[in-house]
């Protein structure tokens, strides 16, 4: 019986501890207004890591990726800034301060790097669920012209060249969208975040030599 209150007891001293090392650690969670400050003291190292920090906590938000790579950036890390530009360039595809700065970074990356083509670029001023709502949005109103100009016989003049307009329209919205979707769910691009990394024709380190990458190079991944 001794024994059996004594390991309860032992019980209930871990748990207490355990509760005291949580309460701990969350007093000494990082805000993301002390991360702005560490930021405007020019700590930028420190900043990106309390951004990271506040990030791993949950609290994730364009300005905290935005906020996170100018201090990445400001720190000599262009990959990892460019990394969280594209993040944050996925949530608000047209902020300037955003194109602005990724497009900054990446001149400054060294060497060879996959650049975004002008389509591309254009495509990505919208956001996959934009491109959605816009092609669901005109198929069906082509399918509502369709069927009033089925149901109504003295419409069928003015709506005839509406409807091959607007078919035409549906179907180039149709295929941005499908564009940006294979982008967004398989193409599989990377960002170097190494210093240098050696780019071989083979898998294997003996492999023979092709090129070297530099932080920030932006490549696609064929295979892993």
């Amino acid at each position: 019986m001794n024994v059996h209150v004594e390991q309860r007891n032992n019980g209930k001293v871990f748990f207490g501890l355990c509760i005291l090392c949580l309460c701990a650690s969350a007093s000494h969670a990082v805000s993301f207004e002390e991360a702005n400050k560490l930021y405007y003291e020019g700590k930028f190292p420190e900043a990106a890591s309390a951004y990271e920090q506040v990030k791993k906590s949950g609290v994730a938000s364009p300005a905290l990726y935005f906020n996170l790579g100018n201090a990445l950036l400001k720190s000599g890390q262009p990959g990892r800034a460019i990394i969280a530009y594209r993040r944050v360039e996925r949530l608000t595809p047209r902020d300037p301060d955003v194109r602005a700065n990724l497009q900054f970074a990446r001149n400054q990356v060294q060497g060879p790097t996959l650049k975004p083509a002008s389509w591309q670029v254009s495509l990505a001023k919208l956001t996959l669920n934009e491109w959605t709502l816009l092609a669901c949005g005109s198929v069906w109103l082509w399918l509502l012209m369709a069927a009033a100009w089925q149901w109504r016989s003295q419409w069928r003049r003015s709506l005839r060249g509406w409807l091959a307009s607007w078919a035409i329209v549906s179907i180039i919205l149709c295929a941005c969208f499908g564009t940006v979707l294979y982008q967004n769910r398989f193409v599989q691009n990377a960002v170097v975040i190494a210093r240098e990394a050696v780019v071989r024709h083979g898998p294997l380190d003996e492999s023979q030599n092709a090129f070297s990458v530099h932080d920030g190079s932006e490549v696609r991944a064929l295979g892993r």
